[in-house]
């Protein structure tokens, strides 16, 4: 019963993570490593960006399962929804295209700042973590590494894939790369959030 009172949130936190994510990428800047990758699987293979990101997840998750790390349902939302309203948002057209340097930059700091409230909002229905947060934890525990550099190399991976496989980067993507913690941060701070505190429901 609390996990269904607790679906509108996590519903509108991975609607709001993907409209972030399509500000950013209307912001013509550059987008972050991530995106970049998205990109580049979807120059490489017939598939949508949207579909690149749930292609992605999925593997992830198989990943994640294979070294028995906790599923939720949120996890498997996460997995899917995310590229669905990907797709949606841009075949609706519904997020401006950014025209100069200016309007860029603003839209790219409201992009992270959307992601931050997204995450709060997901991450605080305690449904799950995401598959590449999963994948973080995994590879902390493996390899007895700070969680920090873990993240780092995990961006900075899929950003050179992404290269090579012909995802676009630019001025936004240093911004995002170095922005976009410091901007969750904030965030949590403003409404009180404490990441350790949320208690998540796994699967089985």
């Amino acid at each position: 019963m609390k996990t269904l009172k607790l679906m509108p949130r996590m519903l509108l936190g991975l609607f709001l993570y993907a409209l972030g994510i399509g500000i950013t990428i209307k912001a013509h800047l550059g987008v972050s490593p991530w995106t970049v990758f998205h990109q580049g699987m979807s120059n490489v293979f017939p598939i949508s960006l949207g579909q690149a990101v749930i292609l992605t997840g999925l593997i992830i998750v198989v990943l994640n399962y294979l070294f028995k790390e906790k599923i939720g349902l949120g996890t498997l939302l996460n997995m899917s929804l995310i590229g669905v309203f990907i797709d949606w948002l841009f075949k609706l057209n519904l997020i401006p295209n950014s025209t100069t340097m200016v309007t860029g930059i603003l839209m790219l700091v409201s992009g992270m700042f959307t992601i931050a409230i997204a995450s709060w909002l997901y991450i605080g229905a305690g449904l799950g973590a995401g598959p590449r947060d999963g994948l973080m934890v995994i590879l902390t525990k493996k390899t007895n590494k700070p969680v920090g550099l873990i993240r780092a190399l995990i961006e900075f991976a899929a950003l050179m894939l992404g290269i090579l496989m012909g995802g676009k980067v630019g001025i936004g993507t240093a911004i995002l790369v170095f922005g976009i913690g410091p901007i969750i941060q904030l965030t949590f701070k403003l409404v009180r959030f404490d990441v350790k505190k949320v208690e998540h429901r796994y699967l089985g």
